[in-house]
Order: structure tokens, then sequence, then C-alpha cells
């Protein structure tokens, strides 16, 4: 009951004659106890956070009973569409009517509603519809200027539900609650900070949250769109991603995924993303969990998601350990740079996390340690151990050669001579 939408939950209820169910906090932490507990009551009005729901989803899957549900609302955070095909496979789209709504505590609580039909799991965002009608809706630019049909923007409210501000906090409600230049009788107009667009039918669609942007190696990343293409798959129960900084590795992003069934192999899954996403984009560690941790609320913990083991990832190709001295070198500095236990060598460098930065870090661990030249083209045309290993074999000389030999002097010139041509042109 601390929870916002619990206001529409207990009024809606009360205020219109239904009975208010009132679900034990241990019931509510198990789903297959919570999908009984809805056949028992004969409950015909749900509403839950999308994650919950998911949960309550793998449990339908294999009930015998069928639900009184009429009304299924979902609120809280961010719904992914395509993770309601399988509802839809089993139930259609009007029994129950499930009925996706945004909307925000300083609002009291709902702005949005979109009744999902089937073909609506084909979307790649999260429609949420258009105003409940006590309310109008503005998307304006960062002049605060209204942007057309199609365009990105932040989302501004204005209305009767819109509330008079933060006890006690002068300077965060002048930030947030602003003077509404387009209807000054609908009072003051609340700065949502979550980034929308119109659609041609009126609706909008959630992008996400404007602070939810992050930086990786000088690119700026929407985790969100990773998260919808994520869930595209149909292997995937639902997904999260996380920038983590889990010292001593650097900052990486990190894919965690609850699946239906067959869980994919992590190069599986990674190449499959790589021809829906650009490199930058595809998370270094994958982390495969039964079910997603909640907050006492239902949403999504972020916060109790674990950080990515250091054991090898699940890949197609069988584990095959360091033959030579030369592939013991180069599998620890793969280890290192990868932060893995285990590493082998016919493990594909980039299957294993590795990225255009981390690559650019191995080339000059292993010039430094082998003491041999060669070209950082050289390990995307040979990106497993064993492949490397026997191109170094026929390109250049041992690192165990005494110094003194001409040959490792004239592999130490040329190194020296590339060294100083990358620094003149990066000066440059």
């Amino acid at each position: 009951f601390a929870f916002d939408l619990a206001v529409w939950e207990m009024w809606g209820a009360l205020l219109h004659g239904g009975q208010l169910v009132i679900v034990p906090y241990e019931v509510s932490r198990s789903p297959q106890a919570f999908y009984q507990c809805l056949q028992q009551t004969g409950a015909t009005v749900l509403t839950q956070t999308p994650t919950a729901f998911r949960q309550l989803m793998a449990v339908d899957e294999t009930a015998q009973a069928s639900l009184a549900l009429k009304w299924v609302v979902f609120g809280g955070e961010a719904l992914e569409l395509p993770s309601l095909r399988p509802w839809f496979e089993r139930h259609g789209d009007r029994k129950p009517q499930l009925v996706n709504m945004y909307g925000i505590t300083e609002t009291t609580v709902h702005v949005t509603y979109r009744p999902l039909r089937e073909r609506d799991a084909l979307a790649s965002t999260s429609m949420i519809g258009g105003p409940i009608p006590d309310l109008a809706l503005y998307v304006l630019d960062q002049h605060r200027q209204l942007v057309p049909v199609g365009v990105p923007g932040e989302l501004y409210v204005s209305g009767a539900g819109v509330a008079l501000g933060y006890l006690n906090r002068p300077e965060l409600t002048a930030e947030r609650f602003l003077e509404n230049p387009f209807d000054p009788h609908l009072g003051k107009m609340y700065k949502t900070g979550d980034q929308v667009r119109w659609r041609s039918d009126g609706d909008l669609d959630y992008i996400g949250r404007l602070d939810n942007q992050v930086k990786l190696r000088g690119f700026r990343i929407e985790l969100g769109e990773i998260e919808a293409v994520l869930n595209q798959h149909p292997a995937m129960r639902e997904a999260a991603v996380l920038l983590r900084h889990d010292p001593p590795a650097q900052a990486r992003l990190v894919a965690y995924t609850v699946y239906r069934d067959q869980p994919l192999s992590d190069g599986e899954l990674r190449q499959w993303l790589k021809s829906k996403l650009p490199d930058y984009m595809v998370p270094a560690a994958i982390v495969t969990l039964p079910a997603f941790p909640l907050t006492p609320n239902g949403k999504l913990d972020r916060r109790q998601l674990p950080a990515p083991s250091s054991e090898r990832p699940s890949l197609p190709v069988a584990y095959a350990g360091p033959q030579s001295d030369q592939e013991q070198t180069i599998v620890r500095i793969w280890q290192e740079l990868l932060q893995l236990d285990t590493v082998g060598i016919h493990d594909s460098f980039f299957d294993l996390g590795g990225d255009s930065l981390g690559l650019m870090q191995l080339h000059h661990r292993l010039q430094t340690e082998l003491d041999t030249p060669f070209e950082l083209m050289d390990l995307f045309r040979y990106p497993t151990v064993h492949d490397f290993a026997e191109f170094l074999s026929t390109q250049a000389p041992s690192a165990s050669m005494p110094s003194a030999d001409p040959q490792r002097q004239q592999g130490k010139s040329r190194l020296q001579q590339q060294r100083q041509r990358r620094q003149t042109s990066a000066s440059r």
C-alpha cells in the first residue's frame, strides 16, 4: 500500500463496488502461490509490473485451470511488448484485456493508457497510448518547443492530476513544476524526464529515461534500446542491461537474460545481437538467471543483479587447453584482459566478450610480452588463440631467442618504427 499504484488499485475497487483482495506479502513473492490466489479469489482485475507479470506468465504456461481475469493493467516500469507474445498465443487479446499504462507519482500515478492487441507484440517500442481525460500532454524539445509526430522529445504533463510540488523542496519544485505556456488554465506542467514520441495514430511511444543514457568508450548508448532488441529474440522471456564497473575490470555492458526454455549459448546470443546492433552496443558479458530479483513493489531490482562470473562463458566450441608455451602466454594475456579464469585455444576473442578497445589493448600486450611485431588487423584475421599462435610461428621469430640475434633486433626495430609512426599519426 506504500506503492503509488496502490492508490488506483484500492480506490478503483472500493469506489466502484468491487471487492479488494489484499495479497499477503509471502504470496506476492511466489509466482505459483500468487497464481493460485488469483484462481481461488476469482479476481477479475489485476494490476502488475511487467517484470512480475512475466513471472506469472511462466506459471500460466503449465497451469491446468484458467483464470477469471477480465483486465490486466501494467504500470510501474516500461513494458517490452514482444514479451507478451506467448500470452497472446494462449489467450488471445480480448479476455483478459491487457492495458499498458504510463504514470508518475507526481501526476497522481496514471497519465496514459493503451488497450493492447496481439499485433502490438510485434512492436519494438513500448506503446503507452494517449492521455487519460483529465490531463494534457506535451512533447517538447530542449528549447521547450513542441515537436512533430515521430520526433523524440521530453514529455510534460499538465492538468488536474499534477501535484502541487515537493514538500519542503522549493528548489526541486521550481525545477520540475513549470508554468504552462500552452494552456495556463490547466495549471503548471510537470517535467517528467522521460523521452517519448507521438505516433501517427495519436498515441505515444515510450523511449526511455533521459537519464538512462550511458557513455562508454565515447559512444552514447540507450540501455533500453539494447533491452528491446534482446526481448525480440523468441527464446527470451525477459532481459535487462546494465553498465557495470567491477574492478579490476573496466566499465562494460552486461546483459541479464531469463529464457523461456532452452537457453542460448553466450556465443549464439552475441552473434544474434551483432546482426541487429553496432559492435559497441553488444554486451561484453551475459548473465543467465532463472528469474529476475524484484523490489517489494514488484519492479526489477537492478541493484541485486549479480556481477558477471569469471568462468568461461557457454560457447558452441568445446574447451581445449594451450599446447605450447606461446599459447600459454597468449591465453594468460586474454584471461587478464577479459577477466576470465579459463580461456580455450579455439575460443574467439569476440565471443568471449572482447571488443575493439580490448583488441587494441591485446595488440599492445602481445607485442610487448612476445616482443614480436604484427598488425592490429592480424587479430581480426586470427581471432582464436590457436590460429593466432600459428600465424605468429610463420610470421615472426620466437620470443625466446636471445636479444643479440640479428633477426630479433630487426623485429624490435620494426616494432619501434611502427610505434613511432602511430605516435606521429596520433599527434597529427
